[in-house]
């Protein structure tokens, strides 16, 4: 249960500001799995609102925006971020829903991967086969690690197939995710490899063009597409789009400006704007989601500026509570 101050408290309150080791302490999968369903189930009964990520930019470095409120937590904010040639910046900024005032500051690298993982693990939850045992991951880098994680913390996984370019980072990558989930994670040497026969699949790549294609699919498999959020990068063919029974995404306003993956079949007449439905309503009961042992369902996630401001304000919670992060300026 998500609990926030008091406006009376509030206003007397020293803003926190919290680093990526402070983050890191704090936040757990199940933690972020949590907040980001408390989300969605705002987004769907109306309480909380999302804007689609906004960017602009320098000759040197783009600016990415996500604003959103859950009014009935007692929150508004937004994630902001920098990425240019020297790396990417993320910060959290919140704000209390009533009286403005500045809440915390927070580093969110970490908080990011966590809650676009958390964001699968709730797709996954609610469309994957109850009896998925089987992962396969394209992809080996910070946002694959919490993409298994939080599958494996929603479906009794027993193996999962990593495949990257790299052979000795998809090794490491393996040998680390064996340890932090106890689940046996095999490296392959195609990404064929990781997608034939396994239950559910991810894809968290940096691919301009698809590396998942959908002559591998088969009968009853989830998918989660997540490493795409320019409307020129996809990471799914055409036919991976054809073959599917079910498309959620976690917001249609957002994919018409971000969602690359969907460029091809809707130009192609394979998907319709009609067809795609989003994460919030679904979890709630308002559509059936998989129907069958036999569907192929799929979840695009973008990530929503409404996951990170939920997450954000659970971890701080947590860190006044114990003490942690640092006042960011006096009362």
């Amino acid at each position: 249960m998500l609990l926030l101050s008091h406006p009376k408290q509030a206003t007397t309150m020293v803003p926190l500001y919290l680093t990526e080791t402070d983050v890191e302490q704090l936040v757990t999968m199940d933690l972020a799995l949590e907040a980001v369903t408390t989300a969605f189930r705002k987004l769907a009964l109306e309480e909380a609102e999302n804007i689609p990520r906004q960017r602009c930019q320098t000759d040197h470095v783009m600016l990415h925006v996500l604003p959103a409120a859950a009014k009935t937590l007692g929150i508004i904010g937004f994630k902001a971020y920098t990425s240019s040639k020297e790396g990417t910046r993320f910060h959290v900024t919140l704000y209390d829903g009533k009286t403005g005032q500045l809440q915390a500051w927070l580093e969110a690298d970490i908080l990011g991967q966590f809650r676009t993982g958390a964001a699968t693990g709730v797709a996954t939850r609610k469309l994957a086969r109850t009896d998925a045992r089987t992962v396969g991951c394209l992809g080996t880098g910070k946002q694959a690690r919490t993409q298994i994680l939080a599958v494996c913390k929603v479906r009794p996984v027993e193996q999962v197939r990593v495949y990257s370019r790299q052979p000795e980072r998809r090794h490491a990558f393996a040998e680390r995710l064996s340890r932090e989930t106890g689940v046996e994670v095999l490296p392959v040497d195609q990404p064929e490899g990781a997608v034939r026969n396994m239950d559910i699949v991810i894809t968290a790549t940096t691919a301009r063009d698809p590396v998942l294609l959908g002559t591998w699919l088969s009968p009853g498999q989830h998918i989660n597409l997540i490493g795409s959020n320019m409307i020129a990068k996809a990471e799914a063919d055409v036919e991976v789009f054809r073959r599917a029974t079910l498309v959620v995404v976690d917001s249609k306003d957002q994919a018409r400006q971000e969602a690359g993956d969907f460029v091809a079949p809707l130009n192609s007449g394979v998907l319709e704007w009609s067809d795609i439905i989003e994460l919030a309503p679904l979890i709630v009961g308002r559509y059936p989601g998989r129907q069958s042992r036999e569907d192929i369902t799929i979840f695009k996630s973008l990530g929503l500026g409404i996951e990170d401001i939920v997450l954000a304000a659970r971890i701080v919670e947590l860190a006044r509570a114990q003490g942690l992060g640092r006042p960011l300026f006096s009362a």
